[in-house]
């Protein structure tokens, strides 16, 4: 466990370098906002690619991978009892803020330290960047511009780079076709650089803000980190146990399932300019209670 909070360490000292530098850098005041305009379309783009392009799809169909969709599904439906009345964007954000896990950053050194093996995190990865990305970027898109016709549902998500990056990454999976390295290496070393700028404008926005401050995206904070760290590994722990998954199985995907709310999750509220401090607020507080929870699921499931 000590190893794995390395993960929560590194990101937290890179949010710390981006809040620095807003608060004494003298950075332009829109310098948060193209640093997320240039993640959401080059860089994250880039590293979507090299992921999915380098993975086994066979890995989406498991039943463990089962049980942690339903918990995100659970999740990602019952949050808008506490968004009504707020326009569509905010409602989607609250949803993605309540169910989407962190499964890169910090799932990776969570499933290999806490859970022993780092490939358990990997569907979930899958399922994240080839149907709930690009689902929640089509809602948002459509929520942004106010189109819902039949055509822009399907024209929407293929305007978005990111989307197509997913698209694109799993032909590669599947067709077993490579680029040259030529093309292949700088892509990846582009992609590289997504995490660590997307935690940097994550840093600077938090400089001059105070969390959980009152209005009306306190209520949908606290109940999107409810959700997030208690709410979903309880809804992963109950069906990982209906559905007979074997002790080891359920320890995993109710670890899994209190892993917090992805940074990208901000990242999209800024590209779409809604829900970004229930976003942020999330993040932040999902992350820094995550590690206790995480230990309390440990002493209750090894007892």
């Amino acid at each position: 466990m000590i190893s794995a909070l390395s993960g929560f360490v590194l990101i937290g000292v890179i949010v710390l370098v981006g809040w620095a530098a807003r608060r004494w850098a003298g950075l332009p005041e829109n310098a948060e906002a193209v640093a997320g305009r240039l993640v959401y379309a080059v860089l994250n783009p880039c590293l979507l690619f090299t992921g999915v392009a380098g993975a086994d799809l066979r890995v989406l169909f498991s039943e463990p991978l089962l049980v942690s969709t339903a918990a995100a599904v659970a999740c990602f439906a019952l949050h808008p009892l506490f968004t009504r009345g707020r326009d569509r964007g905010t409602q989607i954000m609250g949803s993605l803020a309540a169910g989407y896990v962190n499964a890169n950053y910090i799932g990776i050194p969570i499933a290999t330290y806490v859970l022993g093996n780092a490939a358990l995190v990997v569907p979930i990865i899958m399922l994240q960047l080839l149907i709930i990305t690009p689902l929640a970027l089509a809602l948002l898109e459509i929520a942004a511009t106010g189109h819902a016709s039949w055509r822009s549902t399907v024209l929407a998500p293929l305007r978005n780079p990111m989307i197509v990056a997913v698209l694109l990454g799993a032909f590669f999976s599947v067709t077993g076709l490579r680029l040259p390295t030529v093309v292949a290496d700088p892509i990846t070393t582009m992609g590289h650089a997504a995490v660590p700028l997307v935690l940097i404008a994550f840093g600077m926005s938090l400089s001059g803000r105070r969390v959980l401050a009152a209005g009306p995206d306190r209520v949908p904070t606290v109940a999107a980190v409810a959700l997030k760290i208690a709410g979903m590994p309880a809804i992963a722990f109950l069906l990982a146990v209906v559905l007979g998954l074997s002790r080891q199985q359920t320890y995993a995907v109710t670890v899994l399932a209190a892993l917090p709310t992805a940074q990208n999750v901000f990242l999209y509220g800024q590209r779409f300019a809604t829900g970004l401090v229930l976003a942020r607020d999330a993040i932040f507080l999902s992350t820094v209670l995550c590690a206790p929870a995480l230990l309390l699921i440990a002493l209750l499931l090894n007892l």
